[in-house]
């Protein structure tokens, strides 16, 4: 007999996947799912109660029957030739043979298998913040079938636990609350899933079988009060383009002072405590600066690193979320001051009087005639001088600056000069300074 089975199993590939198992006898449908093809079954069925159920061939012929258990087809028990064969209220596989051919199942008996669940309930001792334990009361045991090596496969109850959670929406920038589905195979008394991030209810509902039988169960547990914390953090540089500042393109973050960011945090419903940390130390020990607002504007004027991080944390404190850290540099300071210009004699090239720097925080410049009359002044080092006065282009001619400044590493600039503008001979030229 084992012979023949591994005959039958030899030309398992070239067998009709239409065939199937017919049911007489059942309140119910029986449940067909298709197993992968390296099991060897062509069916796994499962059945409401085997009890005074028989079996099959689709095609209506007598066939020659066996079945097997765990150990698989080879060791197959024969049954004889029949149109139909009584169901064994055991789960077992059986064998059809035909035309030469082995067709091989597996039947589930549900009734060994019942489904109940009594209760769900949170557990009081939180394996920790990220995951939330589940207390299930009731039964649903694992459901196996074997395949004809006397393999075990687990037949998936897909019974589905449901809740809900918060899912961060990148383009509102908010968190929305949104249904999370976990599926479960088989009743466990305690089942671990990722924590939700608000207050909620759990529903154990299922199985897949009972779905089908018009019989589903379905239980909640009592409303959940969520410490589980997360946050969704952004830092956004206010870009200045400004043509007479020197660029600094290695930081991603940071630059050239004075520079304006504004950090921004938004946080689940669970983050009582929040701030936004700042630290000279990438290890943030110490802490040099807390905001508690969820956005903060800073104006970075110092040379030099500042790590900067979003930290939250419930009210009981236990459970915490530490964000990215995000790293700005800020540059060593520069001025440079040009010698000469050409107002009116090429509109947009070389026309304005402009320091070129970097890293300046405080800046104060004076320009005067030869007489010692004022010209023009300014405080912004982005803004040059375009040669005019009282409206007027001034003479060409020898002018003179001062400059007052300090940069972001502290050093102090006293600078002075002379400014020399030239111009085309063509422009008629009056003196309008003195």
């Amino acid at each position: 007999m084992r012979q023949a089975i591994a005959i039958g199993f030899a030309v398992i590939a070239s067998i009709s996947v239409h065939a199937q198992l017919s049911f007489d006898g059942a309140a119910y449908e029986a449940v067909a799912v298709s197993p992968a093809a390296s099991t060897g079954l062509e069916k796994v069925y499962v059945v409401n109660n085997a009890q005074g159920m028989s079996i099959s061939y689709s095609t209506g012929a007598a066939v020659k029957w066996s079945r097997f258990g765990a150990n698989g087809a080879a060791y197959a028990e024969e049954l004889g030739t029949a149109t139909s064969i009584e169901l064994s209220a055991d789960d077992c596989g059986y064998i059809a043979e035909t035309e030469g051919r082995a067709h091989y199942y597996w039947v589930v008996n549900y009734a060994n298998h019942h489904l109940t669940i009594n209760s769900v309930t949170p557990s009081a001792e939180q394996a920790d913040c990220m995951r939330t334990q589940l207390d299930i009361d009731g039964s649903g045991d694992r459901i196996t079938y074997y395949t004809i090596n006397g393999r075990p496969e687990e037949l998936s109850r897909e019974i589905e636990l449901s809740y809900n959670t918060l899912v961060y929406d990148a383009d509102a920038a908010v968190y929305q609350q949104q249904e999370t589905k976990v599926e479960i195979g088989y009743i466990r008394p305690v089942v671990a899933v990722d924590a939700p991030l608000c207050d909620t209810r759990f529903t154990v509902s299922g199985d897949r079988f009972l779905k089908v039988w018009n019989m589903p169960l379905s239980v909640e547990s009592p409303m959940y009060a969520t410490s589980a914390v997360a946050a969704e953090t952004s830092a956004q540089q206010e870009r200045r383009e400004v043509d007479n500042e020197q660029r600094v393109d290695a930081a991603e973050l940071g630059g050239s002072a004075p520079c304006d960011i504004e950090f921004t945090a938004v946080v689940t419903d669970a983050a009582v405590f929040h701030e936004w940390q700042f630290a000279l130390n990438p290890e943030f020990d110490p802490i040099d600066d807390r905001y508690t607002e969820n956005v903060v504007n800073y104006t970075f004027r110092n040379q030099g690193t500042t790590y900067v991080r979003f930290f939250a944390a419930d009210e009981s404190g236990r459970c915490e979320f530490t964000g990215p850290v995000y790293q700005v540099v800020i540059g060593e300071s520069s001025l440079l001051c040009p010698n000469a210009f050409t107002p009116e004699s090429s509109p947009g090239v070389n026309d304005e009087w402009k320091v070129s720097y970097k890293s300046i925080v405080s800046f104060e410049c004076h320009i005067f005639n030869r007489w010692g009359t004022e010209m023009f002044s300014f405080t912004d080092p982005s803004v040059g001088w375009d040669g005019k006065y009282k409206g007027k282009y001034v003479p060409a001619g020898t002018y003179f600056y001062v400059i007052k400044a300090r940069g972001a590493d502290g050093r102090d600039y006293k600078l002075s000069g002379d400014i020399n503008i030239i111009k085309s001979k063509s422009i008629n030229q009056t003196d309008t300074t003195e």
